[in-house]
């Protein structure tokens, strides 16, 4: 009430005494009434006294620094609860913002005292604390009308409850809490927020901290929005400074921020422990491995000063709309670190030291609170010294608060001091409660007299603009590498992350599933063919099994007696009811038998006249006879019908066949390839996801969107599907659906690399920076648990490898011996071989040697340009510009270190004397960005390769690699920009001269441009190398059609047969017919255009060549037939067919015309 008192005071000075006294009745009409929180003490159990069991106890209850109430006193014995039944009121007030604020962060006490019997000549009666406890309020402010608890009473210094047994009962207290109505109501409990705020230990101080010697007291304060437009700050007290020899517990608990009058172990939180998480968990400065080392010593050996305190803080809704809108403007939120000295106390000293020593600050990077579903940060953070230049820098804040948070500071410590303390007699006179009363009030004029007289310190360096100043004492934070540990946890996260099934149910809404299985009306007339359709198997299966028993019999032709094929029917009805099968054939029937009752006759009841059931079934019987002929009509013949010949060519070929047809640039043959595959297979997702990227890929955006629908709806959990959605959605300016897509795909596949970075790349173009640094982070983290593991796998392997080729030599030593190796080991002979990992350096080692070949995960056919291949199936190969290098000797999984390698190694990261070597840090094959543009220009998405490239060329350390000028190669080869992606792959070049990657493209660019020379000088520089290019059918393809153009049909022949070696199609079977039949082998020529033929049987020069071999061969009918397809298939006017025309005309046929 004194707060809001002065408030309004400073409102009349500000505004006028009209103003205020409107404003006023306004809010008044507004505002809820108090709400009364009743606190009751139930009972009391196992209290002793310093007489005995027996003792007279008073319990008071005080919340901040208002005593609520005291109860009587009562007779408490160590054996039987005491009931106490006091109640008291706390009024929760809603005019103050700061109201809910001080309910959830300060606790209720409860200070239990022993009243002692009066003595002789004693005219007031000895009163000793026994002990305090706290209640924890915050459940009310979360919603909750009710608290019961059990209470342990921690006894203060010197109270008889100190010293007992172990295994004596702790004192207790049963207490209840209730309100009426909560706190907050439903949209107040929605839309406001609670914020838990724990500040840990500052490791690492300066050097000039010393334990012995003066003392001061450190704090720390950060600020804290309450509403809109205001801010208050947020100070913890009484940071203690320890040495480094005393240990900290694994579990640290908690401390209230502001305990009041609490001592002892009363002023720690129950249940409440310090965060211990991974420090690869952590979102603080110091996480790197780097950085293990420093944060060891720093935790073990060297000085800190502790707090382990926990402040909370309510959030009404505009409070968190401020706090949100700050973090999005700018993501660091200060917390100051100050040295203080020591107060005087109040009494006795005019005037107190308030400057502030050693002032730090440390910058928080709140931006993880705006992920999507994040509630919580933690980590270690980077404390330098504070100047108000830094801080304008940082957090665009002009000045910070270390003034106000200075007064605080000691106005809290004052009403510590202030607390209660057992007394050994007499009452505490008035004179020194004004005394005291007195101290503290002058004491905060005192202090706030001398911050404004200290305001020209050059510690903080007012001076924003110009030169930045420097804080001398601040700086030995820099110097030690000072950090603190923080966390902050909100109740519910700022940005609300919608859960996986809300998601599926989004993606439902705007892309239905198909049904399994195509919906069936049932009806008369498919009744009848359900009839139909059982009579046909039955007769079939009839038919097997009396060819089974009777076909030896009539295959001789005779001509059958009567009797004789009256004795195969008898037999065959015998076996078929021997043998069970004529039951099976009539309950195979019985089923469409009842739908013809149904749905034809629509009889559903039962008869109950025995004439109409008789009419019935002879009507029935008539009609299913007359259905059963209609049916054997349809399916029986003489000769069996011939069966239906499987395709020649599988999903697999016709894809190939595809992308082949995309290289060419013969766009329409793709197409039909691509609907061939999808009318083969309807539900096939895979199908309806490569024609979509072929549409993509030539622009045809609504057509692409259409396939990726269909992708989506066969398969709601189609990863890739999901993400080519977002990516049509978002060219199409359809933000928000682009969105649930890509957030699905993280859903469907959590541990996806791909998915994230797509995440990213999107938020990239909205633009959304929080949401992109997050899922950039979470991508990282998965890409560097990626490389762990291979790292892992790989070590494991080679110490099996090690342990195997050990023991093989301690079985045949003397075969060993006799080759002259002894082996030199410490560990018995156990010898593991070196690990190779990924190394950062890119232009390190042999030219080729991080190459790996890509096999088994290519695509199977070519992208267009030829360029535009990468290893499909998810597996990236190793990049010319990663090269490999050995790991270090303290990373050898099984071997042993020299004693000069041991001191070299620097202290061990568990701290322990004896411990094993830290593996190294494994380094991803490529970054994720990398790994995208692979994908994404398999998928052909333009738009989004050129965001991830822009960013490899930001992120990657020392400049681009080979690796990336490849990719910008196949980039501009997609977009047909010829002359960029040589100068791209000359760069590429420069790093790697060897690659076959680069070579291949190079031919690629050569021959688009016409330049068929050095396009041929490329492919054969690139069939020279040792590994293979990851896509080498376009190069044979291109190569033996440039050999075909010079007149080399040997080497033409050659190198076609390698194509359909690797992956044989009817363009390479094509080329091979052409070489032979200019080298004249007409048989072989013959043969592999029937090949082609087969493949392919709608390509008009396949059958002009076979064509010109008839002609050669003289068969005359078979040219003929040959030249009328060719002509029938849109034969092009040019040399092929001047040439058919001339063997015509010398050979006199072949052309129907003559």
């Amino acid at each position: 009430m004194i707060r809001t008192f002065k408030r309004e005071i400073n409102n009349y000075k500000r505004q006028g005494p009209a103003k205020i006294k409107m404003a006023t009745e306004a809010d008044m009409s507004q505002v809820r009434p108090p709400e009364p929180i009743s606190i009751t003490i139930v009972r009391a159990r196992n209290l002793r006294g310093s007489k005995g069991d027996s003792v007279i106890v008073v319990i008071k209850v005080e919340f901040g620094d208002k005593v609520l109430g005291e109860s009587p006193k009562v007779d408490c014995n160590a054996d039987i609860p005491a009931e106490f039944n006091f109640s008291t009121n706390l009024n929760c007030t809603y005019d103050d913002p700061l109201a809910l604020d001080e309910i959830a962060h300060r606790p209720v006490i409860l200070t239990v005292t022993e009243v002692l019997p009066k003595e002789k000549r004693q005219k007031e009666e000895k009163t000793n604390i026994l002990g305090q406890c706290c209640i924890d309020l915050v459940s009310l402010v979360r919603g909750e009308t009710e608290l019961k608890d059990t209470l342990i009473i921690n006894p203060v210094p010197g109270s008889p409850l100190e010293n007992l047994a172990p295994e004596t009962p702790k004192a207790e207290l049963d207490i209840k809490v209730t309100v009426n109505e909560p706190l907050l109501d439903e949209s107040l409990l929605t839309d406001g927020n609670l914020m838990t705020i724990s500040i840990g230990s500052l490791y690492s101080p300066p050097e000039t901290w010393s334990v012995v010697g003066t003392q001061y007291m450190y704090s720390t304060a950060m600020p804290v929005p309450i509403s809109h437009e205001r801010e208050v700050p947020v100070v913890f007290i009484n940071g203690s400074l320890k040495p480094g020899s005393d240990k900290e517990p694994t579990n640290k608990q908690k401390k209230w921020a502001v305990a009041g009058s609490a001592q002892g172990n009363a002023v720690l939180m129950p249940d409440r422990f310090m965060f211990s998480d991974p420090i690869d968990d952590e979102d603080g400065d110091f996480k790197g491995k780097e950085d293990r080392d420093h944060r060891i010593l720093s935790e073990t050996e060297k000085n800190r000063v502790s707090w382990n305190m926990e402040r909370r803080c309510y959030l009404e809704s505009s409070a968190v709309k401020a706090f949100q809108d700050s973090i999005a403007k700018n993501r660091y939120w200060p917390v100051e670190i100050m040295r203080l000295p020591q107060p005087s106390g109040g009494k006795g000293k005019k005037e107190d030291d308030t400057s502030v020593g050693f002032h730090g600050v440390a910058f928080l990077n709140l931006a993880p609170l705006l992920y999507p579903g994040v509630k919580r940060i933690r980590g270690a953070f980077k404390v330098v010294g504070y100047t108000d230049y830094v801080l304008n820098e940082k957090t665009k804040r002009r000045v910070g608060i270390s003034d106000e948070a200075t007064k605080i500071a000691f106005n809290m410590l004052n009403r510590t001091t202030a607390s209660p303390a057992p007394k050994k007699g007499g009452k505490e006179k008035e004179g020194d409660k004004k005394d005291a009363k007195k101290g503290r009030s002058n004491s905060v004029l005192q202090h706030s007299s001398e911050m404004e007289a200290n305001q020209i310190k050059s510690d903080t360096g007012s001076e924003v603009e110009g030169q930045a100043p420097v804080n001398v004492e601040g700086q030995q934070y820099t110097e030690a590498r000072s950090y603190v540990m923080v966390e902050i946890c909100l109740d519910k996260p700022l940005v609300p992350k919608r859960p996986p099934e809300a998601l599926a149910k989004r993606v439902a809404e705007l892309i239905p599933p198909r049904p399994l299985f195509p919906k069936r009306t049932d009806g008369a007339q498919r009744a009848v063919e359900d009839f139909h359709a059982q009579v046909a198997s039955v007769a079939n299966l009839i038919l097997d099994e009396f060819r089974e028993q009777f076909g030896t019999e009539l295959k001789d032709q005779e001509p059958q007696t009567n009797e004789a094929m009256e004795a195969r029917r008898q037999k065959l009805i015998y076996e078929m009811n021997s043998s069970g099968k004529y039951f099976a054939f009539k309950e195979q029937l019985k089923h469409s038998v009842v739908k013809i009752v149904r749905e034809k006759f629509l009889r559903t009841t039962g008869f109950t006249d025995k004439n109409e059931l008789q009419t019935f079934l002879s009507e029935l019987y008539v009609y299913l006879i007359d259905q059963m002929h209609v049916s054997l009509g349809r399916v029986l013949a003489l000769e069996d019908q011939p069966p239906v010949p499987q395709p020649l060519t599988n999903s697999a070929q016709l894809k190939h066949f595809a992308r082949e047809a995309e290289v060419n640039q013969n766009f329409d043959l793709a197409a039909t390839y691509y609907k061939e595959r999808i009318a083969r297979d309807k539900n096939d997702s895979d199908c309806w996801f490569d024609y979509g990227t072929f549409n993509l890929y030539i622009n045809d955006i609504t057509k692409a969107e259409e396939c990726f629908k269909e992708c989506i709806a066969i398969n709601q959990k189609h990863l890739h599907g999901l993400m080519l959605y977002g990516v049509v959605c978002m060219l199409s300016e359809r933000n928000e659906q682009a969105e649930t897509f890509f957030e699905a795909a993280t859903c469907v596949d959590p541990k996806s690399i791909l998915a994230w970075t797509m995440l990213g790349l999107f938020y990239d173009a909205v633009p959304n920076e929080i949401g992109a640094e997050m899922a950039y982070l979470e991508a990282n983290k998965l890409n560097l648990a990626k490389a762990s593991a291979l790292a892992r796998a790989a070590r494991e392997e080679a110490e099996d490898e090690g342990g195997k080729k050990r023991i093989s030599e301690e079985q045949d030593p003397i075969e060993l011996e006799g080759k002259g190796e002894p082996i030199h080991s410490s560990e018995g002979g156990l010898s593991v071989p070196n690990l190779e990992v990924k190394a950062a350096t890119p232009d390190k080692g042999p030219p080729s040697s991080g190459r790996s070949k890509a096999s088994g995960g290519k695509r199977g056919s070519i992208s267009k340009p030829i360029s535009a291949k990468s290893p499909g199936g998810g597996l990236i190969p190793s990049r010319p510009g990663s090269q490999t290098q050995p790991a270090s000797q303290t990373a050898r999984g099984g071997g042993s270190r020299t004693p000069q390698e041991s001191e070299q190694a620097g202290p061990p990261e568990d701290g322990g004397a004896l411990s094993l070597p830290r593996e190294p840090t494994p380094v991803p094959t490529s970054s994720v960005f990398m790994q995208a543009v692979d994908w994404l220009l398999e998928v052909k998405a333009i738009p989004f390769t050129e965001r991830a490239l822009g960013h490899e060329l930001v992120t990657c350390d020392g400049g681009p690699n080979a690796e990336y000028h490849i990719a910008m190669a196949r980039l501009k080869l997609q977009k047909g920009e010829y002359t960029m992606a040589q100068e791209s792959l000359q760069e590429a070049l420069q790093f790697d001269f060897q690659n076959p990657d680069a070579w291949s493209l190079m031919g690629h660019v050569k021959y688009m441009t016409g330049n068929n020379d050095s396009a041929r000088d490329c492919y054969e520089r690139t069939l020279s190398f040792v590994s293979d290019a990851s896509e080498m059918h376009s190069i044979y393809l291109r190569l033996a059609s440039i050999y075909l153009q010079d007149a080399r049909y040997q080497d033409a022949k050659n190198t076609f047969l390698l194509a359909c070696k690797k992956s044989p199609s009817c363009i390479s079977w094509l080329g091979v017919g052409i070489a032979c039949y200019r080298l004249n082998e007409l048989s072989e020529a013959e043969d592999a255009l029937s090949e082609a033929n087969v493949l392919n049987n709608n390509d008009a020069e396949v059958w002009a060549y076979l064509s010109l071999v008839c002609l050669k061969t003289q068969r005359q009918l078979e040219a003929e037939q040959a030249y009328k397809y060719a002509v029938k298939l849109n034969l092009e006017e040019g040399p092929l067919l001047a040439e058919i025309h001339r063997e015509q005309v010398a050979h006199g046929f072949g052309n129907p015309a003559f």
